[in-house]
């Protein structure tokens, strides 16, 4: 007969199976009856609504949202296909701001289904669903990055969304209607409603960002047709140019680019100016040598869960241990403080070259890959990890704990990466450069593991190079600094971590932080 630790073992073999086919919602038929039964008595199952779960970790808190954020997208999208088929899609305004780029989780997503009850769903963490009773769908489909949502496609979800959204979501429309390719579909789709107030507004929301070609062939097309067109500004301020000369971009790039713009402001006014570097880079070294054991201990980075095979194999050997695996752990904190000694050795060595004149972002640019290949060497040495999570930019999903911001899929920190490199090579402020470097990496989450460290070094790697010290975010802030960067991330406000860092910077300026005991 099984042993209890053999049944478990299977089934989380079956839960991994359902992840590795890109399950993050788990309705419960998917399962074996027993093999859900010992996953909820575990606690790698928590239950949404009836018949649907999302797996989580048995060590997580009842109140921990991170499991929940890291399904929401998957279980709306499987609940929502279970029920409707393909007869659904999200609502015009969020597909909007999902085709530009907005990874943040509303708090209430809003579903056209010709089928729809006009009844909200409430789920975990004061999140729901509302499902509209829609006359009509519009055009659909589901897109790589948007979990398996059902998305209106951007023309037809433009012009359908609502005449205030420009003021409501001015960022989300900036972004989306500067990375459509041409004005083709938008068009089309004008033209069959006829919709010529909305071309009015779209024309002058075109001309607004910058792409002055598009409204000109928006109001073309609509008067010749016979239409009366009025272009009316739906912006409420003007926006920063985003676009190079006219040209789309990817909602990617525009979306780092008016992070930037609409950020750097806020920095550059939380922060004392620059007191300029000393001359002797061994003076500058000494003191950062002096605030090493510090900064070390008080470094941390913190990752989501997923069933792996080592966890099973450990199940079914009966070596599983629900209150903590010290030994292991012990092992894994070893390799993770001698991979943090030789990245910031490496840090060091960069930081001469920009006070030697080197361009911060260019030497960033060069540095980072070394950088991450450092911190991690000593584990892939031990086998705790593999070499090939040192080969590049991540290939999964990362997801922040308890963070409603979902970092961008691998393709678009293929996109946003160079875009960060060279806006960082741009700003000629270096408290400007941390302090949104470090907010706009972890914004991207390049890396599956330490992308919080190496978002320290790269914020402290600024700072130094200015003159400022080497600024620890002691442990004791650490609520301070997730809830400031989250602010930043889910809310477009900055001031917060800015006014974190400059805070820091300004104390530990006086000396370092004590050292820890």
């Amino acid at each position: 007969m099984p042993q209890p630790s053999q049944k478990l073992a299977a089934a989380l073999l079956e839960l991994k199976t359902l992840q590795d086919g890109g399950l993050l919602a788990i309705p419960g038929r998917s399962l074996s009856r027993q093999a859900r039964q010992a996953l909820l008595r575990a606690g790698f199952l928590r239950p949404v609504v009836r018949g649907w779960y999302i797996p989580r970790h048995p060590e997580d808190d009842e109140g921990d949202s991170t499991a929940w954020y890291a399904s929401l997208r998957e279980f709306i999208a499987a609940y929502a296909t279970h029920r409707y088929g393909e007869r659904w899609h999200l609502g015009p305004e969020q597909s909007v701001l999902l085709h530009s780029g907005e990874r943040t989780v509303p708090r209430q997503v809003h579903l056209w289904a010709m089928e729809g009850s006009n009844q909200p769903l409430a789920l975990p963490h004061e999140s729901s669903i509302f499902i509209y009773r829609a006359p009509r769908l519009l055009p659909s489909s589901v897109s790589a990055d948007s979990g398996g949502l059902r998305l209106a496609e951007l023309s037809a979800a433009r012009v359908a969304a609502s005449p205030t959204y420009c003021r409501q979501h001015p960022d989300a429309a900036q972004i989306a209607m500067g990375s459509l390719a041409d004005a083709s579909d938008l068009i089309r789709t004008l033209l069959e409603g006829p919709h010529p107030a909305v071309a009015g507004r779209i024309a002058g929301a075109m001309r607004a960002i910058g792409r002055p070609e598009v409204a000109d062939g928006i109001l073309g097309a609509m008067r010749s047709a016979g239409h009366a067109v009025t272009e009316s500004n739906p912006f409420a301020s003007p926006h920063p140019g985003l676009l190079h000369a006219g040209r789309p971009d990817t909602a990617t790039a525009l979306r780092l680019r008016l992070l930037w713009a609409t950020m750097r402001d806020a920095v550059r006014d939380a922060f004392p100016p620059p007191r300029g570097v000393a001359s002797d880079t061994r003076e500058i070294l000494d003191d950062i040598e002096a605030r090493y054991v510090t900064d070390a201990y008080h470094s941390l980075s913190i990752e989501g869960y997923r069933v792996t095979a080592g966890l099973i194999e450990k199940v079914r050997d009966g070596q599983w241990n629900p209150d903590g695996e010290e030994r292991d752990r012990a092992a894994r904190d070893a390799m993770a403080a001698s991979g943090y000694h030789q990245a910031h050795a490496l840090v060091k060595e960069d930081l001469v070259r920009i006070v030697r004149g080197g361009n911060a972002g260019a030497v960033l640019r060069e540095a980072l890959p070394r950088w991450h290949r450092a911190l991690f060497a000593p584990s892939v040495q031990a086998g705790i990890v593999t070499a090939t999570d040192l080969a590049g930019y991540r290939n999964d999903a990362v997801f922040i704990r308890g963070a409603r911001h979902v970092p961008p899929s691998k393709d678009a920190v293929r996109e946003g990466m160079p875009v960060l490199f060279e806006l960082l090579e741009q700003e000629p402020l270096p408290q400007v450069r941390a302090v949104l470097g470090h907010f706009l990496f972890v914004y991207i989450h390049p890396y599956g593991d330490g992308n919080g460290r190496l978002g320290r070094f790269l914020m402290n790697l600024m700072l130094a190079s200015a003159g400022y010290p080497w600024t620890v975010i002691p442990i004791e802030r650490r609520s301070d600094y997730m809830d400031a960067l989250e602010e930043a991330s889910s809310r477009g406000n900055i001031v917060a971590f800015a006014k974190l860092v400059a805070e820091l910077a300004t104390s530990q300026s006086k000396g370092p932080l004590a050292r820890p005991r």
